[in-house]
């Protein structure tokens, strides 16, 4: 083990490189080099990492009419 590379770093202490699975390195954390840091902004930018939303209507934005008075 090199003073790089911190074994207890990452998700669940496992401190491995999300994208190759080798140990991440200080420098490039929670990477293993500037190369797999590129490839996962990639992916983000690509549209293959996608953050899950509710799917909505696009004119929702105006209030809902009101109910008429049953008087």
């Amino acid at each position: 083990m090199n003073a790089r590379t911190d074994p207890g770093s990452g998700a669940g202490g496992r401190g491995r490189c999300p994208v190759c699975g080798r140990p991440s390195d200080l420098a490039t954390r929670p990477f293993c080099s500037v190369r797999c840091a590129d490839v996962d902004l990639g992916r983000w930018l690509t549209g293959q990492y996608r953050v899950p939303t509710a799917v909505t209507d696009e004119g929702t934005d105006e209030a809902p009419p009101a109910e008429p008075d049953p008087a």
